[in-house]
């Protein structure tokens, strides 16, 4: 989560509590509320829960339209009865399953389904866990690698071995997290070119035998296209033939792997590999549930080591746990299996085949406009890329982005890592409840504003740190 600090000195200077109008409140004179609440102490007393909520209300006013942000990936639509069996969820503790059995055979039932999705060669014997997104899963799961390795390792470590874990500069901020809060070496492998992800080659050449895993993205987040998971396990097997070394993969499918087994079924990135020891997912993503909840796959259990695994004694019940976080809601997973339920695989290909076709559709148009270059074209992911044509002088990505948001909508701008940082774009994620509709008026939108860029003199040239960038 993001860390804050308290009140500054200029918050603290700058509160007034401001008259408050009757109607605002309930128009009540011996309510005693004539004034607003304090906003960085606790008030005094109490006040209605009407005046509370209004309070609360009108300043989230001020956040932008969930629907209309390009920038997340995170589902910002469902359908109304999800948000009541969420509801009806919201007071029961994931974590205690003897208390809430029903809810913990639903997500036993949503790890079993995601097993057979990705086939899993026993998905009986598959292992696996809910989680509040993928960043906790991706964390438990580079721990799995890390304590394999540390058994085999046990004559080396911590003596003289170091471990490491490979992936590409394009990773999600989490296993940055993930190898500096539990010390393995993070091995990036920098962009080059039109090499926007990591690569079968690029990965074996930065392992060695303190490699306890690679990591391999089916949807990166900075362009939308799948890394190649099916040649970098191939190109592992040839090294553990010439170098002895077995260094398992793990497929982090934050997106894709809600993508991929619907619309790209013959594509072999999942435990169909014998390497793939685990997998990751959010639900909250194309999964297609309001966040927050992840799930995290291991293909058995030798692949799980067992020590990782709490058995606590919590409210009347043993129970095993492997997680970071302990207490959390039950609604996320409830809606979940509600989804799995409703859409089955025939509802979830044509939700993921409509998003995909909007995607393209927009990439389209966007081309055909001149002023920009695609990067991708959201045929893997429905997700796509594109900076400004080499001829355009006039403005950047930054500029576009800006203004954009004048209108409502949020679209990324952002530099590419090393070794592309001479690379700035823009992104749009197209998720489920963004329609053709919408695509028309974000287009439509984007030509007018077009009419001005062009006229400007030059780029704003704004600071990345006060541009809308956003970080991965």
């Amino acid at each position: 989560m993001t860390l804050h600090k308290g009140a500054s000195d200029i918050d603290r200077q700058s509160t007034v509590h401001h008259p408050v109008n009757p109607f605002y409140g309930e128009a009540d004179p011996v309510s005693g509320l004539t004034t607003s609440p304090p906003r960085h102490t606790l008030p005094d007393g109490p006040i209605s829960p009407h005046t509370a909520y209004q309070f609360v209300h009108d300043e989230l006013m001020l956040d932008g339209n969930s629907r209309l942000n390009l920038a997340t990936f995170v589902t910002t639509w469902m359908e109304p009865q999800a948000g009541v069996l969420m509801a009806e969820c919201r007071d029961k503790n994931m974590i205690d399953k003897d208390e809430y059995p029903r809810t913990a055979e639903l997500e036993k039932r949503c790890v079993a389904m995601l097993a057979d999705l990705w086939h899993a060669p026993d998905p009986s014997a598959t292992v696996g866990c809910s989680t509040t997104g993928s960043s906790e899963a991706c964390m438990l799961a580079g721990m799995a690698l890390k304590r394999r390795w540390m058994r085999r390792n046990q004559d080396r470590y911590p003596g003289t071995a170091r471990p490491n874990l490979v992936m590409g500069a394009n990773v999600q901020v989490c296993w940055e997290k993930f190898c500096t809060f539990w010390e393995v070496e993070a091995r990036q492998v920098p962009m080059e070119g039109d090499r926007f992800h990591l690569d079968a080659e690029t990965a074996v050449e930065l392992c060695d035998e303190n490699t306890i895993g690679v990591v391999a993205i089916l949807g990166s987040t900075f362009d939308g296209s799948y890394e190649p998971v099916a040649d970098i396990c191939a190109a592992l097997d040839e090294l553990q033939e010439r170098k002895g070394w077995d260094i398992p993969v793990h497929v982090d499918g934050a997106s894709g792997a809600m993508i991929a087994p619907f619309l790209d079924p013959d594509l072999e990135w999942d435990f169909r590999l014998p390497r793939v020891a685990s997998i990751n997912t959010s639900g909250h993503k194309y999964g297609l549930v309001f966040p927050g909840v992840g799930w995290a796959l291991w293909r058995d259990q030798e692949a799980l080591p067992e020590e990782l695994v709490f058995r606590v004694n919590y409210l009347g019940g043993d129970m095993p746990t492997f997680a970071l976080n302990f207490s959390r809601p039950g609604a996320q997973v409830a809606a979940q299996y509600y989804t799995f339920l409703r859409l089955g695989r025939a509802g979830y290909s044509a939700v993921q085949q409509a998003t995909r076709d909007v995607a393209r559709s927009m990439a389209g148009r966007i081309d055909a406009l001149g002023d920009f270059r695609l990067l991708t074209r959201g045929d893997e992911l429905p997700v796509f890329a594109f900076t400004t044509a080499d001829d355009v002088k006039s403005f950047d990505v930054f500029d576009v982005s800006r203004r954009m948001k004048e209108r409502g909508w949020l679209v990324p701008a952002y530099i590419f890592p090393p070794n592309r940082e001479d690379l700035s774009v823009l992104r749009v994620v197209c998720r489920n409840g963004f329609s053709h509709d919408l695509a028309d008026m974000f287009l439509a939108d984007l030509e007018q504003l077009l009419h001005e860029l062009r006229e400007q003199p030059g780029p704003l040239r704004r600071p990345e740190s006060v541009a809308t960038a956003f970080h991965h």
